[in-house]
């Protein structure tokens, strides 16, 4: 399938391991050719993911995760300790970067330009630090990125917080970062964004950048 097109499903409300199936059967769909590229959206209930990046025990404490009902999953993207859960923006891109560009560096800062481009919309001015990966706004980091590529299809993707309720990043060392570096949106100076409204932001600026044409299932 070489037409510039990607498909975008949005899961709603859906466990991380169920979205974790869903992305690896896809990535061997995508690579095999039949399926285009696709964008899902999902938004988790509490969950930590720890990435390759961890070593060691000392950025999660698993035991005290599970009693305030929180899922923990090892995963096999980059990156540290991150939290997933209610008013956050999840986007798994299934991308065959063979028909983009085979580079992972460039890949990544593509994922911030697509979110810096999406809070744009709303009157946020995102930005990188230099040496980390994600979005920042001033000195509160709002989205968190974390790939892997298998045959050059990519899986996992990024995490935009748009409205999480209460601060739940003081159960980790989120990204290897302290918990009080870490916002929503909604607790900067800004317009109320609505999820749905950010969601069709991100995957217009997706395709925008990828050079696709974004089709809603």
């Amino acid at each position: 399938m070489s037409e510039r097109v990607c498909d975008v499903r949005d899961l709603g409300r859906t466990p991380y391991g169920t979205a974790m199936r869903l992305q690896e059967e896809l990535v061997e769909r995508r690579r095999a050719g039949e399926i285009r590229d696709t964008l899902l959206f999902v938004e988790h209930p509490p969950v930590v993911t720890i990435g390759r990046g961890v070593v060691g025990s000392a950025e999660v404490d698993g035991n005290l995760l599970r009693a305030a009902g929180v899922e923990v999953y090892e995963v096999t993207r980059g990156g540290k300790t991150t939290w997933h859960g209610p008013g956050q923006i999840v986007g798994y891109p299934i991308l065959d970067l063979r028909g983009h560009r085979q580079d992972l560096h460039w890949y990544l800062r593509a994922l911030e330009d697509v979110l810096i481009a999406a809070v744009a919309r709303f009157g946020y001015r995102g930005g990188r630090v230099d040496g980390l990966t994600g979005v920042w706004i001033g000195d509160r980091k709002v989205a968190s990125i974390g790939i892997a590529v298998r045959g050059w299809v990519t899986y996992h993707g990024f995490a935009l917080n748009v409205a999480c309720e209460g601060d739940p990043w003081r159960l980790i060392d989120p990204c290897g970062l302290r918990p009080e570096q870490m916002a929503s949106l909604a607790d900067l100076p800004g317009e109320a964004v609505e999820m749905c409204a950010m969601r069709r932001a991100v995957a217009e600026e997706f395709g925008a950048l990828f050079d696709l044409e974004m089709r809603w299932r």
